[in-house]
């Protein structure tokens, strides 16, 4: 746990606009990839943001449809944190913090409309593609949420089908030039709120991520130029007041831009 006396300094830097790091409340750090890390991945990348960083891979495999969408593809996100990234993490099944991370992951792709599942049947009420996102934390230090978020985003982007026999029903090592069906025009991106004292603050290092009273994540899509939350997710115990909501959606019309064209021109 943090200290007090730490938790008391990172909120008088709040309340006067600054971070240890020197960035201002809203502002993210820097981000790097790398990719095609993987050679058994139809797409990967190593994502940096600030130090913390993740390896995300995708990987398709041939599935019968769910029962209530036979003509349409699937999606599964699993995320694994590991003492790898950080020795509060536990070796064995995923922990909450792991499932939950995933399902922000999962909710913000699938609620957007970004992929086109109806091009991902292969036979209607038989086979279909499922697109799998293996996320994996290397190392942690704050906001893996948004971090696996957006790298998601850009291995999604990164990913060619690979070749299908279906008389045979075997997936070839080969890989085709066809990318995923995605909507480009709906290109997803999440971004999370963490309130810390009285300020709100994107993008936490660590520290100041555990000291938070609460966060809550959006799944923003640009729709002509204006930011639309397709998902909402809040996560600890901390009670949030419609005035706080306003000011958090006021930020994000403010801020979600420049977010957006990183991303973008990342992709």
């Amino acid at each position: 746990m943090i200290a007090n006396i730490q938790k008391k300094r990172i909120i008088e830097y709040l309340k006067e606009g600054k971070r240890f790091d020197g960035r201002e409340p809203l502002e993210t750090r820097e981000i790097k990839i790398e990719e095609n890390v993987s050679k058994n991945a139809e797409g990967s990348l190593s994502f940096l943001l600030g130090k913390t960083e993740i390896y995300v891979g995708v990987k398709m495999s041939v599935v019968e449809p769910y029962p209530d969408s036979p003509d349409e593809g699937t999606l599964s996100v699993n995320v694994e944190l590991s003492p790898i990234a950080d020795e509060e993490f536990e070796l064995g099944p995923p922990k909450i913090e792991a499932i939950e991370m995933a399902r922000v992951v999962d909710r913000g792709i699938r609620e957007s409309g970004l992929i086109d599942f109806k091009k991902l049947c292969i036979k209607e009420g038989e086979k279909c593609w499922q697109i799998n996102i293996d996320i994996c934390a290397i190392n942690n230090d704050g906001n893996l949420i948004d971090a696996s978020s957006w790298a998601s985003l850009i291995a999604l982007f990164l990913t060619k089908l690979p070749k299908y026999d279906e008389e045979k029903g075997v997936i070839e090592k080969e890989k085709t030039n066809n990318p995923l069906p995605l909507n480009k025009e709906l290109m997803v991106f999440n971004l999370t709120f963490y309130k810390i004292g009285d300020v709100f603050v994107i993008d936490p290092t660590k520290e100041e991520e555990e000291i938070a009273d609460y966060r809550i994540s959006f799944g923003i899509v640009d729709r002509d130029g204006e930011p639309i939350v397709s998902s909402i997710q809040k996560g600890r115990e901390g009670e949030i007041s419609i005035e706080e909501l306003e000011e958090i959606f006021k930020a994000i019309k403010e801020k979600y831009k420049n977010l957006y064209s990183k991303i973008k021109d990342l992709i």
